[in-house]
């Protein structure tokens, strides 16, 4: 008897849906004020800590970073000591708490909300993508289009958080936004309560199970081929750093450029700078599931179409997005002011590669991270994220003395022809993975097979 599922989904799906899709409202409405809190003067009637951009940049290098590296030990936590599930539970209430700290108009509570949610944010993350693939067998076709939709949900968060979020913070008062950030992540987490029934076979600590097979999966040294497809996810992690590298300048120097730099008069009316941080999100909510769409049509039709195509494209489609950033400065630099169609540009780009990229990552983890370190490659691969964060606030620092033009088109060309060079590796690497994508497209027919038998 096949389980209940929704639009062709497991039930789960959806719950872990709207879990993250709130814990995302929360984390990308503190991001999208954060750097502006920092930067805004003393002397502002919305007043900020009136640090330098260059100052503000460094610390949003180093949290975004931590942000992401403490998922290697939130995927530890929950391989060793208490399962997915429970990691997810904990992190979530460490992020009401954080974000209500920081709605506190204090210096010392504003570190200590930040640390509240680093911990948080280490813990649910790598767990719930996790989960998320658990709720797919081997080789199910569905598992791509799966994360996509959960992609979706993050995104749905991010975007109405850059827009509620970002104009609370910005109209009202940085730590109105703070807190409100905080409802967000408690409704998140009264979504994941309610709805635990729909995810009683994943994210179980399998150190208890009664499950003899799962506990023997622990046991066991790896194969061969287990280990192959391990390097092959740790070289993928080259692609990882270098995009969000590139990507991350969304929330710190394109936030900054946005604000200072780009005329942002539409019909008379000021468009705040933090609403930008928007245009990633809501493309990714209209392009999403066709995107998806499209590959998983490529792969039934027997062409190119696997996880590592996938993301080498991404990283040269994103990175020509920069070359938009390019022309928006020079034009800022012949005029002494830029079109706001420069940054829409750009963000369109970026999202068609992180589409290609970042969903088609977490499920390549989940496809080829063997059982009893499925939570830990994917810490390992939001801690390269993190890695990449932090690249990005380095790359951010140096526009002060290096200018936006030169960083916006290194970005680029550095991208663009990483990207090519990794192309002409990716035949020999896709060898490693010992066809477990080749499954995918069988398991398929077969399921289509039983369906027209069950009609």
């Amino acid at each position: 008897m096949r389980k209940k599922e929704l639009f062709g989904q497991p039930i789960g799906l959806f719950i872990l849906f709207f879990t993250e899709m709130w814990e995302r409202f929360s984390y990308y409405g503190m991001r999208a004020i954060l750097v502006l809190y920092l930067v805004a003067k003393t002397s502002d009637v919305n007043s900020g800590l009136g640090w330098t951009n260059g100052e503000a940049l460094q610390l949003y290098g180093w949290y975004t970073m931590l942000v992401y590296v403490l998922s290697i030990p939130g995927g530890i936590i929950a391989d060793k000591l208490v399962g997915q599930k429970k990691a997810v539970m904990i992190g979530s209430v460490l992020l009401v708490m954080g974000h209500g700290v920081l709605a506190v108009d204090q210096l010392g509570a504003f570190y200590s909300g930040l640390v509240l949610i680093i911990l948080g944010v280490g813990l649910l993350m790598p767990n719930i993508s996790t989960m998320v693939g658990g709720l797919y067998k081997k080789g199910d076709i569905r598992r791509d289009k799966g994360f996509t939709i959960f992609y979706i949900g993050i995104n749905l968060g991010a975007f109405l958080s850059s827009l509620i979020v970002g104009y609370i913070g910005e109209v009202h008062g940085w730590h109105y936004g703070f807190g409100l950030a905080g409802i967000g992540m408690l409704l998140g987490l009264l979504v994941y309560v309610s709805g635990q029934k729909h995810l009683e076979e994943v994210g179980n600590f399998l150190g208890t199970s009664k499950n003899a097979a799962e506990q023997e999966a622990y046991k066991k040294p790896l194969t061969k081929i287990e280990k192959d497809r391990v390097v092959v996810l740790l070289l993928s992690f080259l692609l990882v750093i270098v995009f969000w590298g590139a990507f991350e300048q969304a929330g710190g120097l394109m936030n900054i450029y946005a604000k200072e730099k780009t005329s942002r008069f539409l019909m008379g009316w000021e468009v705040p700078a933090s609403w930008f941080q928007s245009l990633n999100p809501v493309f990714i909510i209209f392009l999403g599931t066709g995107i998806a769409g499209f590959w998983a049509t490529r792969k039934l039709k027997g062409k190119e179409a696997s996880s590592l195509f996938k993301m080498i494209l991404g990283l040269i489609i994103m990175g020509t997005g920069f070359f938009f950033m390019t022309a928006a400065t020079a034009e800022y630099q012949s005029t002494g002011s830029s079109a706001m169609y420069w940054l829409i540009l750009a963000y369109f780009f970026h999202t068609v590669g992180e589409l290609c990229l970042s969903p088609v990552a977490l499920s390549f983890i989940t496809k080829l991270a063997p059982v009893k370190y499925a939570s830990i490659m994917m810490g390992g691969y939001f801690a390269v994220t993190g890695l990449g964060s932090k690249l990005a606030g380095m790359l951010g620092e140096y526009a002060e003395h290096l200018g936006e033009y030169t960083i916006f088109t290194g970005i680029a060309i550095f991208c663009v022809v990483f990207g090519s060079l990794m192309l002409l590796f990716r035949k020999k690497l896709e060898v490693l993975t010992h066809g477990i994508e080749d499954q995918e497209k069988i398991i398929h027919d077969e399921a289509e097979g039983f369906e027209l038998a069950d009609n």
